[in-house]
């Protein structure tokens, strides 16, 4: 008897392999009737008016559902549900950025950066909302030594001038951290912009999808609605302020999370047939 090639076992181990695992999904279809299983004709399995049958959208809340499956054994506060939308949108043309701050907030660990007089009523309102970092020499001398212990910075209008001549723009600017006009960071309430910016969230079309975190594991779906909600809301505001310039329009709406894939967002957020959303708020 010859000896079988590495060729032919390495191809006969693929073959089990796939065997093992068809079989395994089989039994998992089996044991949740709500997935049926579908012959080569089309039809189910005891139903052979599947075909004809009409396609029932998910309800939101029920995808929640499926997607805190692939979370199992992660802390509540780690993964996040992100949301993705996908624009009809010319491939070159003006974009949608924008910051808005959601009714509950994803990411309120966020490091913020105050460039003002360090002992004046700038710098103690900027201390009072929550600033990790106030001052202006003493935070020019950690941005030139590298030492950049923030996430974001903004600039008070008295301090502009001094911020341009110690020269931060080639440090900062690559990282997206430049205070400017453009992008509302040279401010005159600083108080007021460190607690916009906590708990805050940015986003920016890329290729014609607007992403963004809208919650964390362990919000209950209300809170999830009224994020997904506020977000979309802010986005047909935005798309309606370049109404003028271009035509842009909402395609499609995903939801997932860190560790799980995308749900289409097609649907009510209940159905008479979805669980309470009490249990869908426990881990």
């Amino acid at each position: 008897m010859t000896t079988p090639s590495i060729a032919s076992r390495t191809a006969l181990q693929h073959l089990r392999t796939t065997v093992q695992l068809n079989a395994h999904l089989t039994a998992l279809r089996y044991a949740n009737r709500s997935i049926p299983i579908r012959h080569a004709s089309g039809k189910s399995k005891g139903d052979n008016r599947a075909r004809d049958q009409p396609k029932k959208k998910k309800a939101r809340t029920e995808f929640k559902q499926y997607i805190k499956a692939f979370e199992v054994g992660k802390p509540p506060t780690s993964p996040k549900y992100d949301l993705a939308v996908k624009l009809r949108t010319v491939k070159n043309g003006p974009t949608v950025r924008n910051r808005l701050r959601l009714p509950h907030a994803v990411d309120t660990s966020i490091r913020i950066c105050v460039i003002c007089p360090p002992d004046s009523l700038h710098a103690e309102a900027a201390k009072k909302a929550g600033a990790s970092v106030v001052g202006e020499d003493t935070v020019f001398d950690a941005v030139k030594e590298g030492r950049i212990e923030f996430d974001r910075c903004i600039c008070h209008q008295e301090s502009v001038a001094k911020m341009n001549k110690a020269g931060l723009g080639r440090i900062l600017g690559p990282r997206g951290l430049m205070p400017s006009t453009k992008f509302g960071t040279i401010v005159k309430d600083v108080g007021a912009s460190v607690k916009g910016l906590i708990g805050g969230s940015e986003y920016r079309e890329r290729n014609g999808v607007l992403r963004m975190a809208v919650g964390q594991l362990g919000f209950t779906p209300e809170e999830l609605q009224a994020n997904i909600k506020t977000f979309m809301s802010e986005i047909k505001k935005d798309i309606g302020l370049l109404s003028d310039r271009i035509n842009k329009e909402i395609h499609e709406v995903v939801l997932s999370s860190t560790n799980a894939p995308g749900f289409p967002l097609n649907g009510d957020f209940r159905s008479s047939a979805s669980p309470p959303t009490r249990d869908l708020s426990v881990l």
